[in-house]
C-alpha cells in the first residue's frame, strides 16, 4: 500500500499514544530472510529502512517517556486527571520538581529515553550491512545511507538533549563493546552534525524522494540540532539551504499544522501521515478533543490535557499588543476578550463559547463540556479544569464517536520553525545579523496579521522569545527551549520556578451570563531543580559498563 507523497513511508509498531498496523502487508520479518538478501536489491533494502523510520516518529512523539506532552511541565497546560497515571498526577508532580519525586528513577521512567541506543545499534548495523552486502547502484547506496544516517542523527539528538554526554557508536559494529566510556559534548553533537549534512548532501530533494526522507528534512533538522549545540552559522547556512529549496510559509496558520503535504502545504518540512482504510491511526483526539465530544453522546474520553490562563494570557490582540487581563484575576462577569486575540489563539485554544464542529464550547459547571476543580475528582470524565481545550492537537473534522483513531497528519517539522531557528542564531552571532533576524520574526508576524518594528538586543530577543512561545506552542519545543537557554531554574515568568498555573471556573447565570473565577490549577508552587538540567543515566547503564559514572549533580 502506498501512502500520500511527500510523506516518510514509515512501518512498524509505533507507540505513545499511537495504535496502527504496518504500512506494507507483504514485508517479509528480517529475522526470517538473510542480511545478503536484504540488501540485494534496492527495494527489499528500502522496505528494511522503512522499519528503522519509526524511530523518526517515536522521537517526535516520545516528547517524554510516558506520552505526557512536556508543555505540561511549564506553564502551557495542564493535565486534568489526578489518578497517578502518566496523563495525570505524575506530570504535575514532575512540575512541582520536589526532590523526592525526581529521583533518578523518576526521571528515567519518565523522562529518560537511554532506550534510544537499541534503535542506533540497528542503524548501524544496517549502514555496515549496507557496505559490506548492498548490491545496488552506487547512486542508491548513497541515499540508503543518508536515509538512515538521518534516522541515527534524530535518535542521538534526542539523547544529547537529554543527557549532554552520552555514548557514541557508528557503523563500525567491532566498536560495541561492554565497556565504553561516555563523548564529550562537543563530540556529541558533531557527530550529529556529520551525520545530517552527510544526509542532507545524499538525499534527494522533494520532489524526487518519492515519500522517504529527502535534504529538505535533514537541513531543517539541523537547524534544530545546532541551536542546540550553540553552533550559530550552522543553523544560519542549514536555514537558507531550506529557503533555497522553495519552502514558505502557509497563508493560513491552522493549515500550516493541519494541512497535509499531499494537498499543497508547503511550509511542512516533515510531517507524518495516517490513514484509517489502512488502520493506521491516533490517538491525539481521544486525549485532547473537548469532553463534550463524547458526553454528549453519553461516553467519556477527551479533554486530558487543557490550556492554562497563562498560555492564553500569552497572546495578543489581532491589531496587536496584549490586554490587560487583571479584571479576570478575580471574580467577573464581564466576558474575556477572546474574540479579538490572534488567529493563533483561535486556531490553538478552544474557549467559551468557541465554535466547534457545529456547536459551542461549554466549559462551565454543568455544561456539554464542563469544569471540575483540579484535584476534585477520580475521574473528570473530560472535563477541563482550567475553562479551555487544546484545538491544535484536535482534528475537528474527526467523528470520535464513529472511529476511535484519528487521521489529522503530525507535522513534526515546519518552515516556521526553521525562521525562528535562523533568528536565534543571527541574534546570538551579534549586530551585524539582527536585521536578518528582524526578517525571520516580522515574516512569522505578518502571516497572522500582527505589526512588527525592527529592534536590538535585548528587545529583538524578548521577541523571538516570545515567537517561539506562540507560533510554536504544543509542538513539543517549549520546556526544551528553556533547558536549552539555561533559564528553566530562574524565577518564574523567565523560568519554571515559583509559580502555580491557573485556570477560569466559569458558572453560568439565570440570565445567560456568566462569572468567571480566576483558580489555581496546582496543589503546590512549580520548580525546576538545576540537576534537571541533565537526566541522569540509568541503573542498567551503571551496571552493565565499567567505564561510566553518574553525573556529578546525580550522586
Amino acid at each position: 500500500m502506498k501512502i500520500l507523497s511527500k510523506i516518510l513511508v514509515l512501518i512498524g509498531i509505533l507507540f505513545t499514544g499511537v495504535s496502527c498496523n504496518k504500512f506494507f502487508d507483504d514485508m517479509q520479518p528480517t529475522d526470517k530472510v538473510s542480511d545478503k538478501v536484504i540488501w540485494n536489491t534496492t527495494v527489499n533494502a528500502e522496505y528494511h529502512i522503512n522499519y528503522l523510520y519509526s524511530y523518526v516518529y517515536d522521537v517526535a512523539v516520545g516528547q517524554s517517556s510516558s506520552g505526557v506532552l512536556t508543555e505540561a511541565y511549564t506553564d502551557m497546560l495542564k493535565y486534568g486527571s489526578y489518578n497517578n497515571v502518566p496523563m495525570g498526577l505524575q506530570a504535575s508532580q514532575t512540575a512541582y520538581g520536589s526532590s523526592t519525586t525526581l529521583s533518578d528513577n523518576w526521571v528515567n521512567v519518565y523522562l529518560g529515553n537511554w532506550g534510544w541506543y537499541t534503535g542506533i545499534r540497528k542503524c548501524n548495523n544496517a549502514i555496515s550491512d549496507l557496505h559490506q552486502y548492498g548490491m545496488m547502484s552506487d547512486e542508491d547506496k548513497l541515499r540508503l545511507e543518508a536515509e538512515l544516517k538521518f534516522t541515527r542523527a534524530f535518535l542521538y539528538f534526542d539523547l544529547m538533549k537529554r543527557y549532554k554526554e552520552i555514548i557514541l557508536y557508528d557503523e563500525n559494529m567491532s566498536d560495541y563493546t561492554k565497556d565504553k566510556a561516555l563523548s564529550t559534548e562537543e563530540e556529541g553533537w558533531e557527530f550529529i552534525y556529520k551525520d545530517l549534512k552527510f544526509a542532507a548532501e545524499n538525499l534527494p530533494d522533494r520532489t524526487m524522494s518519492k515519500g522517504r526522507a529527502d535534504k529538505g528534512m535533514a537541513w531543517a533538522f539541523m537547524t534544530r540540532a545546532m541551536l542546540y549545540a550553540k553552533r550559530y552559522s550552522d543553523v544560519v547556512t542549514a536555514a537558507d539551504e531550506v529557503a533555497a529549496l522553495g519552502y514558505d510559509l502557509e497563508d493560513s496558520y491552522e493549515d500550516a499544522i493541519k494541512k497535509d503535504t499531499g494537498s499543497g502545504n508547503n511550509e511542512a518540512i516533515l510531517q507524518w501521515h495516517f490513514n484509517r482504510g489502512a488502520n493506521i491511526t491516533h490517538s491525539m483526539d481521544y486525549y485532547y478533543t473537548p469532553g463534550g465530544d463524547y458526553a454528549i453522546h453519553k461516553q467519556t474520553g477527551g479533554g486530558y490535557g487543557t490550556p492554562t490562563q497563562e498560555m492564553v494570557e500569552s497572546y495578543e490582540y489581532a491589531t496587536g499588543g496584549f490586554p490587560d487581563w487583571t479584571k479576570w484575576h478575580g471574580t467577573t462577569t464581564d466576558t474575556p476578550p477572546y474574540a479579538e486575540l490572534e488567529p493563533r489563539f483561535h486556531a490553538t485554544i478552544l474557549y467559551n463559547g468557541a465554535p466547534w464542529k457545529n456547536r459551542t464550547i461549554e466549559p462551565f459547571v454543568d455544561g456539554s463540556d464542563g469544569w471540575v476543580q483540579w484535584f476534585g475528582t477520580v475521574d473528570p470524565s473530560g472535563k477541563t479544569t482550567t475553562g479551555y481545550y487544546l484545538k491544535k492537537l484536535a482534528d475537528e473534522s474527526h467523528d470520535v464517536i464513529a472511529y476511535s483513531g484519528g487521521t489529522m497528519p503530525l507535522t513534526i517539522i515546519r518552515y516556521a520553525e526553521v525562521l525562528l531557528n535562523k533568528a536565534e542564531a543571527c541574534y546570538n552571532l551579534g549586530a551585524d545579523k539582527y536585521s536578518e533576524a528582524n526578517a525571520a520574526v516580522e515574516a512569522i508576524r505578518t502571516r497572522v496579521g500582527l505589526p512588527y518594528t525592527p529592534k536590538g538586543g535585548s528587545e529583538l530577543w524578548n521577541a523571538i522569545r516570545q515567537e517561539r512561545r506562540v507560533e510554536l506552542a504544543f509542538e513539543g519545543l517549549w520546556y526544551w527551549d528553556l533547558r536549552r537557554w539555561g533559564v528553566a531554574h530562574k524565577a518564574y515568568p523567565e523560568g519554571l520556578t515559583g509559580y502555580q498555573v491557573h485556570g477560569l471556573k466559569i458558572e453560568k447565570n439565570a440570565d445567560d451570563t456568566f462569572t468567571y473565577t480566576y483558580v489555581s490549577v496546582d496543589t503546590e508552587d512549580r520548580n525546576f531543580p538545576e540537576k534537571m538540567y541533565r537526566f541522569p543515566l540509568p541503573s542498567s547503564e551503571l551496571s552493565n559498563n565499567g567505564l561510566v559514572d553518574q553525573y556529578e549533580e546525580w550522586k
